[in-house]
């Protein structure tokens, strides 16, 4: 080619560096743009999405541990209960922080129990682990999350609707009832109400929200779940969500038709999982722990299960971020 340019008559060799020129710039900027989600820079329009499931989500944690471990970011977060819980560590980058305060904690009814329940309204101790926790006890660090430019997304279950909302936490003090709600499990908890708008956790009507991200611009997902593989959900008790939640019709049906909605996002998962869009990274087995489980052991099982999981699959997650960044 550079010959048959220095053979035209009129050839201008200002045109040659300049092609040159935007030749290597390209060449360079490729390269960089390929190993920035390596180095813990964000490429374009890849998300993170977590799936809740109570204390079952201290798997995801582990997972999220060794994502912090290798400097792994993303373009935006959105979770679920006790996925937005554990987001929250993952923003401030503050890698131990989750399993530390839930294995020091779980046997304190403050932070689980009955006790909890019949004084307060709330199994989870919303005061000790909403804002004494964080602020006292285990420092969160709220510069840090400041500093994190990611769009982090709550989902909360609009209770009067029936319907999912996805609430962009930006100041996590001022914003923490969002988390609050998003984990405010059905029948143990009280309504959360936010700016005369009232709640309840996010997996009663989106529990995986991966259409809802794509949607908001996220087309490719790393899709952390704390099922196995061939989990099906079934169908609840069909007469508690009217009983308890009759003022509210449009939830409790969404209550009814949830184990519909989540199988058949899981089974949309998997197609785009074949499309290579989405990378799953879930358990193989059952991990066997109550979603209210006070074993200190126990939950440092999952967790682990979750730091393995997590490392057994960086090496093949790395390359599939190369080549959807």
């Amino acid at each position: 080619m550079i010959c048959f340019l220095l053979s035209l008559p009129s050839f201008d060799f200002s045109m040659l560096k300049s092609c040159i020129g935007i030749y290597f710039f390209t060449l360079i900027w490729y390269n960089v743009n390929r190993s920035m989600r390596i180095k813990g820079v964000k490429c374009m329009n890849i998300g993170l999405v977590l799936e809740g499931g109570g204390v079952r989500g201290i798997y995801t944690a582990g997972v999220l541990d060794v994502f912090m471990e290798h400097g792994i970011v993303f373009d935006g977060v959105i979770g679920v209960s006790a996925g937005a819980i554990h987001g929250c560590s993952y923003l401030s980058n503050q890698k131990g922080r989750s399993i530390r305060y839930y294995k020091k904690y779980c046997s304190d009814p403050r932070f689980i129990s009955v006790k909890s329940l019949i004084k307060t309204g709330d199994i989870v101790g919303a005061d000790f682990c909403y804002r004494e926790l964080p602020e006292q006890l285990d420092l969160y660090d709220y510069e840090a999350f400041d500093r994190c430019k990611t769009p982090f997304y709550a989902t909360c279950s609009n209770i009067e609707t029936g319907k999912a909302e996805y609430v962009r936490i930006t100041d996590m003090k001022r914003d923490i009832d969002y988390i609050r709600a998003s984990a405010s499990l059905p029948y143990v908890s009280r309504i959360v109400e936010i700016n005369g708008k009232k709640y309840l956790d996010g997996g009663c009507t989106d529990s995986i929200p991966i259409k809802a991200f794509r949607q908001m611009g996220y087309e490719r997902n790393v899709v952390i779940l704390t099922r196995n593989a061939s989990y099906r959900k079934k169908m609840c008790n069909r007469f508690a969500p009217n009983l308890v939640y009759g003022k509210y019709p449009k939830f409790a049906n969404a209550m009814l038709t949830r184990h519909t909605v989540y199988n058949q996002t899981t089974e949309y998962i998997e197609k785009l999982k074949k499309k290579k869009e989405v990378f799953v990274i879930r358990p193989k087995e059952p991990l066997n722990i109550g979603r209210l489980e006070r074993s200190a052991e126990n939950i440092q099982r999952v967790y682990e299960i979750g730091v393995n999981d997590g490392k057994a699959c960086i090496k093949e997650l790395l390359t599939w971020l190369e080549d959807n960044g």
